[in-house]
């Protein structure tokens, strides 16, 4: 999403480091390029404007003229005024209160209210709370049904609304029908429109009298730009919302309106949407955010997300495997289904620092068909083919293409791969200086080995 304002920092911070010694004349010079920057990601002019300026006092003072490495000083004032525009430090979901804990999601129509709904109830189930999703939207056709199947894919309940009752009546209903099934938290999805009227919001501030919602979480579409910062005043005027969802970050959009709306409303931004499966919603870390868009990438969220895809006893496993050098197709196979619970690989890449200034990861292409292609080949040997790869011979190999759907060469190429990372494998045992079974056990010299 901020993939432009991070090329154009990126571009402005290399220049800060090629200036020997900075002056007053060059850090306004890098500053105007820094609000070009801004504006074209269509953040909101006083926002741009406050952002620039605090940045000026700070860095024409003597902490950065004098310091050894002004430029660096520079960048660190951008990195620490982007995370407190920002927010600052990241706003958690209040949950307290006796259950069931009424969250209110409200937004324009086709903002992802209702796949938000479900993401969140998601969430909070993996945090072993008990959520009930609520369709309070009669208007929209096939809202109340997509609500209904979206809670069945995650095993949450779902209040059996029907379109011929008000949105009153429903959410007065559904809260003793939490209470009945022990439900702690309760996700309202309301009605939207596609623009904002009278009538919508009467309605909204009637259920928000009747539930007393702890949270009003407004959704909004990150790819509206600008409209993003306007919806979100009139709602937090009219509502008092408690805070943001930003949908669709892994869109196309600018990113203006992630950067101007804690600024313009004072509403803080608590999770982003960044695709379409229901756990594809992550926490709003500011500080995490600012290195994205300075192109330092984002490592704790890799590091998240490898713990929750990474089963600990699997990776013990693993470990074993290679001291015992006994690692097979089968355990290829269990890697590669390990990845693909990661997500988008080219997303994890995207958060790895520095990758904006290689061409050749930034635009690298990941096709996550050729995992399922490759899980296929695994599946479709034997137990003994999988477990001993050598004794695959040309009829086998037709055998195995015939049976997953590919070609020869497609199996020779994952045979090929395959016995290049058990190389790759050894070598890293030996240079950690782990010896292998049947190996000499004689120190070896060791090696550095790079296998990325």
């Amino acid at each position: 999403m901020f993939e432009g304002l991070t090329s154009r920092f990126e571009k402005i911070f290399k220049y800060l480091r090629g200036q020997g010694k900075l002056t007053e004349s060059n850090i306004k010079e890098a500053l105007r390029e820094v609000r070009l920057a801004l504006l074209e990601a269509d953040v909101h002019y006083r926002v741009v404007r406050d952002f620039v300026k605090n940045i000026e006092e700070r860095a024409i003072g003597q902490e950065v003229l004098s310091s050894l490495t002004p430029g660096q000083q520079v960048i660190k004032i951008v990195h620490e005024e982007l995370i407190a525009l920002l927010g600052g430090t990241p706003a958690k979901l209040q949950l307290d209160g006796p259950p069931p804990v009424p969250i209110m999601l409200v937004g324009l129509q086709g903002s992802g209210k209702t796949t938000t709904a479900a993401k969140l109830a998601l969430m909070l189930k993996k945090e072993r709370r008990s959520p009930c999703l609520v369709p309070a939207d009669i208007y929209r056709p096939a809202a109340i049904d997509q609500l209904k199947v979206l809670g069945s894919q995650i095993n949450v309940p779902v209040y059996p609304s029907q379109k011929d009752l008000k949105p009153e009546e429903i959410v007065r209903d559904a809260i003793n029908f939490c209470k009945s099934n022990n439900c702690d938290t309760i996700i309202v999805d309301t009605a939207g429109r596609l623009h904002i009227d009278e009538p919508l919001m009467e309605e909204l501030q009637r259920l928000k009298q009747i539930l007393e919602p702890r949270e009003i979480l407004l959704v909004v579409d990150a790819m509206t730009g600008q409209d993003a910062v306007k919806v979100s005043e009139t709602f937090h005027e009219a509502l008092g919302i408690t805070g943001v969802v930003l949908t669709k970050l892994d869109g196309d959009a600018r990113g203006g309106a992630a950067l101007s709306i804690r600024a313009v409303t004072g509403c803080p931004v608590k999770f982003v949407g960044i695709g379409e499966k229901l756990d594809a919603i992550e926490i709003f870390y500011p500080d995490r955010m600012s290195s994205r868009i300075l192109g330092m990438g984002d490592v704790l969220t890799i590091i998240e997300k490898a713990q929750e895809a990474i089963d600990e006893e699997e990776a013990k496993k693993l470990v074993k495997k290679l001291k015992e050098d006994s690692y097979t197709l089968e355990d290829f196979r269990d890697q590669i289904r390990q990845i693909k619970r990661l997500g988008s690989l080219e997303r994890i890449i995207g958060l790895l620092p520095g990758v904006g200034m290689l061409k050749e990861l930034k635009n690298a292409k990941i096709d996550p068909k050729e995992f399922i292609r490759l899980e296929a080949i695994i599946n479709s040997m034997t137990k003994e083919e999988r477990k001993n790869p050598d004794i695959i011979n040309a009829s086998r190999k037709r055998r195995i293409a015939q049976g997953s759907g590919t070609t020869v060469q497609d199996v020779n190429r994952l045979l090929k791969g395959f016995e290049e990372m058990r190389k790759m494998m050894r070598q890293m045992t030996v240079s950690t200086g782990i010896a292998t079974s049947g190996k000499s056990k004689k120190k070896k010299k060791k090696r550095t080995f790079f296998p990325f």
